[in-house]
């Protein structure tokens, strides 16, 4: 499984705005940090803004910054907001469903039972467990974009 560039641009966009909290911070300086394209970061920050994760600020000094605590937002609610398709196989909800096998297959059990399951471990963290304590991370993430 892998997870989609927009689960992965939340999480380092929530990350960021973690160890910057109390500041506004650009979607800009975020792409900049993270070397990734800003077009998609604001799609990303649309959504973060959307599901309550984040204030965005209109205008010449705006930007971004969370609006929740970071030890509640969970890591797995991240995830499934921000990914389209958690169908593994065609046969999920969402999925095509053209198998023919269906009715008496058991993969999807157990595919089933295995997404849950890595869904479950990223519910166990939050976004505070990624920065509290992190000196490497914060230093990287307050210093200037070389």
């Amino acid at each position: 499984m892998r997870l989609n560039l927009q689960s992965d641009y939340a999480l380092r966009a929530l990350t960021h705005l973690d160890v910057r909290r109390g500041e506004l911070v650009t979607i800009r300086e975020i792409a900049d940090r993270f070397r990734i394209s800003q077009n998609h970061l604001m799609k990303v920050a649309y959504l973060l803004g959307r599901e309550g994760f984040i204030e965005t600020v209109r205008g010449r000094s705006g930007g971004l910054r969370l609006i929740r605590r970071s030890d509640t937002i969970r890591i797995g609610d991240v995830v499934r907001r921000m990914e389209n398709d958690l169908a593994l196989v065609e046969c999920f909800p969402g999925g095509a469903n053209g198998c023919l096998i269906v009715r008496a297959c058991r993969l999807k059990g157990i595919l089933h039972e295995a997404l849950e399951a890595f869904l479950a471990v990223l519910d166990r963290y939050t976004i505070a467990d990624l920065t509290a304590g992190n000196t490497k991370l914060r230093a990287m993430l307050q210093s200037e974009v070389a």
